[in-house]
């Protein structure tokens, strides 16, 4: 395995790099939102549309809602699904890169990132807000369970070469309409503070699925779970007709 020697960069490059280090996940530009139409309702529609990208980047936290981030400590930025023509190859094991795919909304309609800063956290987190048309968030999410009951490791190149990352199961949080949790751990070899550890928790909120992800080198890494639920409950709260 080729590892090499992290250099010091800020910690919003750093959990970036976190996102797009498995899925090669193309980043959009920070051009302004859509516009927000009047919602369908279901008598208008049989077919519920998915929230669009400006709903969900008004359903992010913004400075003041996330206790121990400072100012400017949060930043949304769009991500465009890549539609097959991934940075990266995938990886050999079929149930993981289901599962890579699901987490980063590579099948979803719109998604949109948001990371998270705190104050004396050099390596922050994220949250991976995906929008799918009716009914396919609850079918991804079927294929997320069915992926993770048979990836336990796979390889993979990511920004900073190859790695090899083992994954964890954990209790999953009660929240949404169904929700997983797992940890990834990547060994960074000798001249690393420790092993790379990054916890993902997945929950489906209607027709979204938010990830959350929280790293850490050498140190345990657990996203808040208050924000997990004010979260999908603003996801939950916005499909509500």
């Amino acid at each position: 395995m080729l590892v090499r020697k992290l250099r010091p960069i800020s910690a919003v490059g750093l959990v970036v790099a976190g996102f797009l280090m498995a899925s090669g996940c193309s980043t959009g530009s920070d051009a302004p939102p859509d516009s927000v139409g009047p919602r369908a309702t279901a008598s208008e529609k049989a077919v519920a549309a998915p929230l669009t990208r400006a709903e969900l980047r008004t359903l992010t936290f913004k400075d003041g809602e996330v206790a121990g981030a400072p100012e400017g400590g949060l930043s949304v930025r769009d991500l465009e699904p890549e539609k097959g023509q991934r940075s990266f190859p995938p990886v050999a094991n079929r149930a993981c890169q289901t599962m890579l795919d699901i987490r980063n909304g590579e099948r979803a309609s719109v998604v949109v990132l948001q990371i998270f800063n705190w104050k004396g956290d050099i390596w922050g987190g994220g949250s991976t807000l995906a929008a799918y048309e009716d009914g396919k968030a609850k079918q991804a999410f079927t294929q997320l369970k069915q992926a993770l009951a048979s990836c336990r490791s796979y390889e993979g190149t990511g920004w900073v070469g190859k790695f090899k990352a083992r994954l964890t199961m954990e209790q999953a949080p009660g929240v949404g309409d169904e929700a997983v949790r797992f940890h990834e751990t990547i060994p960074m070899g000798p001249e690393q503070p420790g092993d790379r550890k990054e916890q993902f928790t997945v929950v489906r909120a209607g027709n979204t699925i938010v990830t959350f992800q929280k790293l850490n080198v050498g140190g345990s890494a657990s996203f808040p779970d208050d924000l997990v639920s004010r979260q999908v409950e603003r996801l939950q709260n916005a499909q509500r007709l």
